[in-house]
Formats: C-alpha cells, structure tokens, sequence
C-alpha cells in the first residue's frame, strides 16, 4: 500500500482497546514497516512477579546442592529448570 493510501493510526484510550484493534487489523494498513529500524535495548528486562511456592524440604535441599554446584542462586536454577521444561512441553504441543 502506497503511504498516500494509508489509513491514520487512531488514538486508544487503553492498552487493551489498542490490543484488541490489532487483533482485527492489519498494521500495514496503517503503517509502512519498510522504514522501520532495528533496535536493541540491551537495558531491557523482563517484568518478574514474585510467588509463594510451597516445595518439600528434600526438594528444596536438592535444588540448593545443584544450585552450589553450578554457583548460581537456587532460585535461579528453578527458573532455568522451568524455562527448558517449558520450551519442551510448548514445542510438543506445536508438533501435535
């Protein structure tokens, strides 16, 4: 689409009317992503949500030991754990 023929981009009133126009819209529509640069934020960190998980004491204690093994906080080897676990359960679901 020529930028002559491009449609304004409204203006939203919240982040979810904004979600939920582009869920029915296509950008290109609205926008020429031809003259788009890339861009890195090497600043940019993920939002973390702090939980209560109740686990039991062996495992806990299992945990910490491989945690000091690898010299690295337990509860960021937990993270790890349940990042692979998670790419593997989200790529068997995408093959079935």
């Amino acid at each position: 689409m020529s930028a002559a023929k491009r449609k304004p981009v409204p203006r939203f009133a919240s982040e979810e009317e904004e979600r939920a126009f582009w869920s029915l819209h296509d950008s290109t529509d609205y926008i020429d992503w031809s003259a788009g640069a890339r861009r890195t934020f090497p600043r940019l960190r993920p939002s973390l949500r702090t939980i209560s998980l109740r686990l039991p004491e062996a495992m806990l204690g299992q945990l910490q030991r491989i945690a000091h093994k690898r010299d690295i906080p337990y509860q960021s080897l937990l993270k790890q754990f349940l990042a692979e676990r998670l790419e593997q359960e989200l790529s068997k679901a995408t093959a079935s």
